[in-house]
């Protein structure tokens, strides 16, 4: 069994039938993960992997702080005993660092997790924010509007994602660069 089929069985178990919508967003997420092989090589696996996983911390099972990048990585560490490129993968996800400012978490964050590699880091934003909740490939400012209206202005996740987007931005447009040249 790979990697990614593994994450993949762990997610479904999660996240499919207490968070159908969810499950098909993180399903499109991993697609867009497998379709980076041109550029991830051998790397394909682990990133469709932490793809599958990246949302795991919303399922009802794991949350516990309500900081789902945590959450998740450290459901990944602690009780699923997954590789360490994966549940760094998952706690700094899409520039998750912002979200954990705000909500007081980043020292907790970056304590228990390091930032895994920027390469792989990238791949995986660009796979959360060209998705949309339902599965569908977006463009990453469709995705970001979806998210801001989805929370409204005020929201802590709205203002996350303010301050998060030109490290989104720029970690699609360096994928989108990669696979340009590939």
């Amino acid at each position: 069994m790979t990697q990614a089929e593994w994450a993949r069985d762990l997610a479904r178990q999660l996240l499919e039938k207490p968070l159908p919508r969810r499950w098909a967003h993180t399903q499109g997420v991993a697609a867009r993960a497998a379709s980076l092989a041109p550029i991830l090589g051998d790397d394909t696996d682990t990133l469709t992997a932490a793809a599958y996983l990246h949302d795991i911390g919303y399922s009802p099972e794991v949350v516990d702080t309500g900081f789902h990048p945590l959450d998740g990585a450290r459901y990944l560490r602690d009780v699923a005993q997954a590789d360490e490129t994966l549940y760094r993968l998952v706690a700094h996800h899409s520039c998750a660092v912002n979200e954990a400012t705000e909500r007081g978490l980043f020292d907790v964050l970056n304590k228990e997790f390091m930032p895994e590699r920027p390469d792989l880091m990238d791949a995986l934003t660009y796979c959360d924010m060209t998705t949309g909740p339902d599965g569908r490939h977006l463009d990453v400012t469709e995705r970001l509007a979806e998210i801001h209206s989805r929370y409204g202005p005020e929201h802590l996740v709205s203002r996350s994602i303010t301050a998060s987007t030109p490290c989104i931005l720029t970690a699609v447009r360096t994928v989108q660069g990669q696979l340009a040249r590939s």
